[in-house]
This record gives structure tokens, sequence and C-alpha cells, in this order.
């Protein structure tokens, strides 16, 4: 039953993430507002990808690399479908602010992970 919840939690998230990525800006979220700084974007970016990190790592207990692999491909696929998309503009900075909340995400949750007792089996 946890996990049912785990995955429908990421899928959710991983909607949230596509939406606020492929709306038009006046249709966005915002923490803020429409004219917020550039470190309050940095901040969304990175603690969106990173809870997704977050919510995939506790899918995927143990793999690390798959799940960091699977933040990094939505995060450079969602900046490619930006570059075909018009009145968005992609930057490679963003996926790098992504990828790099992603894979804290993954590394933080597997952490806990870690000192997380384990059931006999």
């Amino acid at each position: 039953m946890r996990r049912n919840h785990l995955i429908a939690a990421t899928v959710i998230c991983l909607a949230l993430i596509v939406y606020a990525i492929l709306v038009k800006r006046a249709g966005r979220p915002a923490l803020i507002g429409h004219a917020e700084a550039y470190w309050v974007v940095i901040i969304e970016r990175f603690s969106a990808y990173c809870l997704l990190g977050f919510l995939l790592s506790f899918l995927l207990p143990g793999r690390i690399r798959l799940a960091c692999a699977f933040v990094i491909a939505v995060a450079v696929a969602l900046e490619v479908f930006q570059a075909v998309t018009p009145a968005h503009d992609p930057h490679l900075i963003d996926v790098l602010q992504k990828a790099a909340g992603g894979a804290f995400g993954v590394i933080l949750a597997q952490t806990i992970l870690a000192f997380l007792p384990r059931s006999p089996s």
C-alpha cells in the first residue's frame, strides 16, 4: 500500500513540474509573484526537482544511479521541449540547476534510507 502512495506522489510531482514548465507564462505558478527575483526562481527549480529525486529514491531504494539518471533525463527532456515550444527559452544553466536539485534529493533520500532499520527477510 505504501508503494502505491509513493508512486502516486511521484507522478503528481512530475505532472506539476511538467505543467509549470510547459504552460504559458501567465498560467505558471509562482512562489512570490510573476516579478520575482532570479534567486527565487532558482530555489523553485531546485526544490521541485529535489522533491522529485527524493520521491524517486524512495521508490528505487539502493539504485542511486537509476534515480539520478531519471531525474536528469526529465530535466533535459523538458528543456528540449521548451526549445521547440514557442515563447519558451531553454538555458543550459536551468538544466544544471534542475539536475543538481534532483541529485541532491536522491542523495538525501538514500542517506535517510541508510539509517532506517531494515525489516528482517
